[in-house]
């Protein structure tokens, strides 16, 4: 029996180690699993620690990799925070916060030489910017389904040239109203909030008024983002109080269906390119994006329109006809989700470094200015969910809809639509975003052409 007793006595001791030692998830182990972006936390710490040791002691190479490694370290932490920041994270926090910050860190001189020579090389010299933009243009518009295109198109023509025309309008009588001239409302903030946002509309757009005016872009880049930003938080605002005003008027919504009848279920169903990721096809995109860009040069001379505008016209057409052959839409699209997923908010970075100088953008936004931007989005938004009832539309859905041609491209669709909680309605979003922006690029173009 004490035999026994004492067997049992090493036993309880056992237990109350094992319940001693130390579990699992450790602050060791939960400090490992932290991620800034998709890079664990140490592992960012150390290239990070790199990249900074580099550009301090002179060593960073003043190319496009010293160039990538800085902008792409910088935007992976910016873009992260902005997706965790409360508040910040539901109006475009990622894209403000990798503009504005290192926008500021400039003005007080807190970016070291090395590392703003090397931006300036991969940003100027290699041209990423560039780059960055024939991808996603070709790329975004390849990738879309044909039937969304056509379909989608059709059904969102009326709402989009009515609200279009309401924004317009409003945007410039309230900007006369706060004195503002007719050309300032007109070409720097109501187009910038419809031209389907940073990368596909703004960019290319500050290359056509910089081909216009001969002004250097980053003088332009800097006076056209603010818009953008600001339209973008007042239709995610507009969205939140959509999305109550359904719960509380259930008649007036179809929670997440466009058209009365429930024949817009075709274009909902129908799927975009979802095959696997086939990586030389991703390098036949890169010629592809290239040779689109490299014709809008060549074409440029002889149609009077600049390079990176009938780039966006250009893919429009070849998609509309279904002449590019399937494999090639694939490798572009695919080239455009891996480039707008991993290398937005780097870019974001350079454009706060080089192209939006602080001084200008607070000179830029004032209090009327705030008022011009959320009038030409409220206004658009206003004319979707009347024109609804007369076609045959539920007014929440056709006012959201409507809404997200005010946003930030593709990523302000999804801030607009998951502020309402109708992600559904992604294809008409990016009917709004892409072909509603893209027509108001190339139409301000032409404009500012023919008032220059």
């Amino acid at each position: 029996m004490s035999l026994a007793m004492k067997k049992e006595v090493p036993s309880s001791k056992l237990k109350l180690s094992e319940n001693k030692e130390i579990p699992p998830s450790s602050f060791f182990s939960k400090f490992t699993n932290i991620k800034v972006g998709v890079v664990p936390l140490p592992l960012y710490l150390v290239l990070a620690a790199v990249i900074f040791m580099a550009s301090m002691y002179g060593k960073l190479p003043a190319d496009m990799i010293g160039g990538f490694a800085v902008i792409i370290i910088m935007g992976i932490l910016l873009g992260d925070i902005g997706l965790k920041v409360p508040i910040l994270k539901e109006i475009g926090g990622p894209a403000i916060l990798a503009i504005m910050v290192p926008s500021t860190m400039v003005f007080f001189n807190l970016i070291n030489p090395s590392a703003l020579k090397a931006i300036t090389a991969v940003m100027k010299t290699s041209n990423f910017l560039y780059f960055y933009i024939s991808i996603l243009v070709v790329g975004s518009i390849l990738g879309m389904n044909r039937k969304v295109l056509v379909q989608g198109f059709m059904r969102m023509f009326v709402p989009l040239i009515v609200g279009t025309a309401a924004a317009i309008s409003a945007g410039l009588l309230v900007g006369t109203l706060f004195g503002y001239t007719i050309q300032r409302t007109f070409f720097y903030i109501i187009i910038p909030i419809i031209g389907g946002g940073i990368g596909e509309g703004i960019l290319p757009l500050s290359i056509a008024y910089s081909a216009i005016l001969q002004i250097p872009q980053e003088a332009l880049i800097g006076q056209l983002i603010p818009a953008a930003v600001i339209g973008n938080i007042v239709a995610i605002i507009c969205a939140g109080l959509l999305k109550r005003l359904g719960e509380k008027k259930p008649e007036l919504t179809g929670n997440g269906v466009l058209v009365k009848t429930g024949d817009d279920s075709e274009v909902l169903t129908a799927k975009g390119i979802d095959k696997p990721v086939d990586f030389p096809l991703m390098g036949a995109g890169i010629l592809i994006a290239c040779a689109f860009f490299v014709f809008g040069n060549l074409a440029s001379p002889f149609i009077g329109i600049p390079g990176a505008i009938i780039m966006i016209f250009t893919a429009a057409i070849v998609k509309y006809l279904n002449i590019m052959p399937a494999k090639m839409e694939q490798g572009s699209f695919h080239l455009y989700k891996f480039v707008s997923s991993s290398l937005t908010w780097p870019l974001m970075v350079g454009l706060g470094v080089l192209y939006t100088p602080l001084k200008d953008v607070i000179a830029t936004v004032t209090p009327g200015y705030l008022v011009v931007c959320a009038s030409v989005v409220i206004a658009m938004i206003s004319s979707g969910f009347f024109i609804g009832r007369f076609m045959n539309m539920y007014p929440v859905e056709s006012a959201i809809v409507t809404g997200c041609h005010s946003g930030l491209g593709g990523t302000g669709d999804v801030a607009i639509l998951s502020a309402s909680n109708r992600m559904e309605l992604m294809p008409f979003a990016q009917i709004s975003t892409r072909i509603g922006g893209a027509s108001m690029i190339v139409l301000a173009t032409i404009l500012m052409k023919l008032w220059h």
